[in-house]
């Protein structure tokens, strides 16, 4: 092989590293060593999985006050406090965004449906109220059985400080060795907006406006509908 020929070769080699490199970041983003391993709740519906992202914010306020943007989560329901107008844009899946707490929204137990788009719902498999949810489901794959298992847990855990810890884990576990084609790429999109949710969820909790007597929040965000993405950080 020529050196000219081999340039290519060698960049794309390179350009597959420097990815691969910034996937495992992002699949540990802001989450400590200790964090990576501890077991979490729903950890226990898969024995053993093929894939697991966990990632973690510090939000400067009570459990308490980030646990009913945590209740709210869905399709059709407050959202998932990222880039929904990408999600819309891409998936036309129909996700808004909340900047309010809704009391109906809060009503919440093991079984009920959680979407992540119209026709695409996750189960409550596990719940502590106020401390942990954990959603469980899989993508349908025509008329056949979904090639994979997945769990998706939120937890919250009260720091001495008096802030709060919010964790997230993804887990998936392969039933075909195929279901990494679709679990990869779909680890991608996360890699961008599990970040931007966390961020989303952390900047609602640490509000310090009061629940009106509807079970709304007095004082809405401003609008985050036009909000650029960011390029992705190299360093946490």
């Amino acid at each position: 092989m020529s050196n000219v020929s081999a340039v290519p070769v060698i960049a794309v080699i390179g350009l597959v590293g420097i990815a691969a490199l910034l996937r495992d970041r992002y699949l540990r983003w802001g989450a400590t060593d200790e964090e990576q391993t501890r077991v979490l709740s729903g950890d226990e519906l898969l024995s053993s999985v093929n894939l697991s992202a966990t990632r973690a914010i510090t939000i400067a306020t009570a459990a308490e006050d980030a646990w009913p943007w945590i209740a709210q989560l869905g399709q059709g329901r407050g959202g998932f406090y990222s880039y929904d107008w990408l999600e819309n844009l891409v998936a036309h899946i129909d996700i808004h965004n909340a900047n309010q707490i809704v009391a109906e929204w809060q009503q919440i137990a093991v079984g009920s449906e959680v979407r992540l788009a119209p026709e695409l719902p996750l189960q409550v498999a596990a719940l502590n109220t106020g401390r942990s949810l954990v959603l469980r489901g899989n993508v349908p794959m025509g008329q056949g059985p979904p090639p994979y298992d997945f769990t998706w847990a939120f937890v919250l855990q009260p720091q001495p400080d008096g802030n709060t810890r919010l964790i997230v884990r993804e887990r998936y576990a392969f039933k075909h060795r195929w279901a990494a084609l679709i679990v990869q790429p779909a680890q991608l999109v996360s890699c961008l907006m599990s970040p931007e949710m966390l961020r989303g969820i952390k900047t609602r909790a640490e509000r310090r406006s009061l629940p009106a007597p509807d079970g709304s929040v007095q004082e809405p965000l401003p609008s985050r509908a036009h909000q650029q993405v960011p390029p992705p950080a190299t360093s946490f």
